[in-house]
């Protein structure tokens, strides 16, 4: 799939997806939509890409959905406007349970789906000038898909504040609503944030990342028993794997394992 309106590089093991529909503030449509799902299931099968790192070029981060598009779906039947938020749920699915790591660099305003998707990924780092929020009740829709993994990530207390008022926030606040990673001064986050994805490269095993990102989404919101019995399950299965006996042997051996 050629890069219409997602950029994609890889080297020295990570993945570098940007958004880059800078003239639109990068608002979401449905070829993006199936464009970052193509670019998200190519570092997936990149045995040599261990995080990805989500970006976007201009000064918006994303604005949410596409006006355009919010229009042509009005004309939309249930049916087919089901289907077409299905298509953007499986985005927000692929991201949450990526077997690699992902990080989103903020560093412009993230609205709506924008936010959704800056704040899915495992770390998101931005910038002091960036806002986050989310604005759909503002417009009479609804911000059904990212509720679920705000209210996950922040709890719902906070999540109803943000999702009911449509509040804007600064990063600054993101960050102690635990909405974001932390806040980065902008001529300082390009290189702090490639060297945070060369560490996590250098010193943490893709077997356990895959492993234990796939154990949060499968184990929240079960009741305890149920979700210390799948635990112990994915416990057992880990310390058969190779990435687990190769750590410990290097750890006996005093030595630091070659990830």
């Amino acid at each position: 799939m050629p890069d219409n309106y997602i950029n994609y590089e890889a080297r020295d093991r990570v993945a570098i997806i940007t958004l880059d529909r800078p003239d639109k503030r990068n608002a979401l449509n449905e070829e993006m939509i199936t464009e970052l799902k193509d670019r998200f299931l190519r570092a997936k099968e990149d045995p040599n890409v261990k995080v990805i790192l989500l970006k976007a070029n201009g000064k918006a981060f994303s604005a949410g959905a596409d006006l355009e598009y919010l229009q042509r779906l009005q004309q939309n039947s249930y049916e087919e406007n089901h289907t077409d938020s299905r298509h953007l749920m499986d985005l927000f699915w692929q991201i949450y349970t990526h077997p690699k790591f992902v990080i989103s660099q903020v560093e412009g305003h993230a609205i709506a789906g924008g936010c959704g998707l800056a704040t899915i990924c495992d770390l998101c780092y931005a910038v002091p000038g960036a806002q986050f929020g989310y604005t759909e009740v503002q417009i009479g829709f609804i911000p059904a898909l990212v509720s679920i993994f705000l209210s996950r990530k922040i709890g719902e207390g906070r999540a109803r504040e943000l999702l009911l008022t449509a509040r804007l926030i600064s990063a600054a606040e993101a960050a102690g609503y635990g909405l974001i990673t932390r806040v980065e001064e902008k001529e300082k986050i390009n290189d702090f944030v490639w060297q945070k994805a060369q560490e996590l490269c250098h010193n943490t095993s893709s077997q356990s990342i895959a492993q234990t990102k796939q154990l949060l989404a499968d184990t929240f919101g079960l009741p305890i028993g149920k979700a210390l019995a799948v635990a112990a399950e994915r416990n057992a299965y880990a310390r058969g794997t190779e990435d687990c006996q190769k750590g410990i042997k290097a750890f006996l051996d005093k030595q630091k394992p070659s990830w």
